[in-house]
């Protein structure tokens, strides 16, 4: 189900003309605009970086555990995304304007403390969607996760058909690449790490 082109940049529009006047971060996904209030917190931050650096160091030179700017975007699905990790070829990196969502090796999110449903409902749907094949799913208030691959036709849309859950503590398998939860903050830990 496409949103109409010219609604969509409506929407675009908007996003662009409250991110630095409104407080928190602006999607666009199938259902319209969605806002998430709170800036990230040092454990949404601390984990962010720790996945980064771990990816990094098991994946070859020229593929990058991006964050930041740009986005992912999907005019023809009516979607803009801001994963928090965007696994991705430099040579995909390269030119102006949001980066197209079916080169993305995979999609990384750090679950927030304000709009948990965003992470595990809406970008389950969106993603796949999108194109992204693998959707990492870390979750600091439970210390649990979830990576989804295998994108599959349904009547309702595309669809991720697998799911491998994990426990913070376990290794996980992001792509063709596996680094260990082990270290990773929680909500409400208070220094950082829960063992």
């Amino acid at each position: 189900m496409n949103v109409a082109i010219h609604v969509y940049r409506a929407m675009r529009d908007v996003v662009e003309a409250s991110e630095d006047t409104l407080p928190g971060k602006f999607e666009i996904t199938w259902e319209g605009i969605v806002q998430d209030l709170l800036s990230p917190n040092g454990p949404h931050e601390l984990t962010r970086a720790r996945l980064r650096k771990r990816l990094e160091k098991v994946m070859p030179q020229d593929v990058l555990a991006h964050s930041g700017r740009p986005d992912v975007e999907d005019v023809g699905q009516g979607i803009l995304r801001r994963p928090d990790i965007m696994v991705i070829a430099e040579v995909d990196m390269e030119g102006d304007g949001s980066f197209d969502p079916r080169t993305l090796i995979a999609a990384v999110e750090i679950v927030s403390c304000s709009n948990p449903d965003n992470d595990w409902v809406s970008k389950v749907r969106d993603y796949p969607l999108m194109g992204i094949p693998v959707y990492a799913i870390f979750d600091p208030r439970t210390g649990t996760g979830a990576v989804l691959t295998d994108i599959h036709p349904t009547p309702d849309g595309p669809r991720y058909a697998t799911r491998k859950d994990f426990v913070y503590g376990e290794d996980v398998t992001i792509g063709d690449w596996t680094i260990s939860t082990d270290g990773l903050p929680r909500y409400g830990d208070g220094n950082g790490a829960r063992h």
